[in-house]
């Protein structure tokens, strides 16, 4: 679920304005969302998730705020169904869920070693380099990945006329969908880096990563 999170990461808000509309040319569109979030330094939007699992053919609908500060840190803070905390700062990523009380640490979290359809959120990687573009509609790109990735096999961002991504798709190879949309947004407004910093209880209980 994690790394499903984290390949959905995208944000806006705003629609294009009455008239203007984005162009359907697939290359020109990747250039307006590279070039938009090369010029943001921080961000923070409501969004709404809606994540379907293939294998049980049921829809889970998820609600809250995120947050994006340059150089690497992402807060996502969900709000419905249950409150959960996924915070990226540098190389760490923190999972927090309060009602039970948990929380799972990676201390060796790269960034940068994803995909561009992460990247592009803080400015990094190149999605004309890392996925076939294409374009279906005004406004809708396509995102293919050129070399093998089970983690996802299409992505669709929804685009404003300035280059926003007002909304994402990312499918990966079990079928599974993760959908969000994004309003509210306020950009370039001068986070604090305390906006991203978490505190724990002293009785959390540490979930230990995988073969760890």
């Amino acid at each position: 679920m994690i790394a499903a999170l984290a390949l959905a990461i995208a944000a806006s808000a705003a629609p294009a304005a009455a008239g203007d509309v984005p162009p359907r040319d697939a290359a020109a569109l990747a250039q307006k969302v590279q070039g938009y979030y090369e010029r943001t330094k921080d961000l923070e939007a409501r969004f709404v998730q809606d994540y379907t699992y293939a294998a049980f053919g049921r829809t889970q609908t998820s609600s809250g705020t995120l947050r994006v500060k340059k150089p690497g840190k992402i807060r996502w803070e969900y709000e419905r169904p249950a409150r959960k905390t996924v915070l990226v700062s540098g190389n760490r990523l923190t999972q927090y869920e309060p009602e039970a009380n948990q929380v799972y640490v990676d201390e060796h979290f790269d960034l940068s070693a994803l995909s561009a359809a992460v990247t592009f959120l803080v400015g990094k990687g190149s999605l004309e380099k890392e996925f076939t573009l294409a374009s279906d509609a005004p406004g809708r790109l396509v995102l293919t990945p050129r070399k093998p990735d089970a983690r996802v096999t299409q992505v669709v961002l929804t685009v404003a006329a300035d280059g926003q991504v007002t909304a994402t798709r990312v499918e990966d190879a079990q079928g599974n969908a993760n959908a969000l949309r994004f309003e509210d947004l306020r950009r370039n407004v001068g986070l604090p880096d305390s906006a991203f910093e978490l505190k724990l209880p002293a009785d959390v209980h540490r979930v230990r990563p995988p073969g760890g």
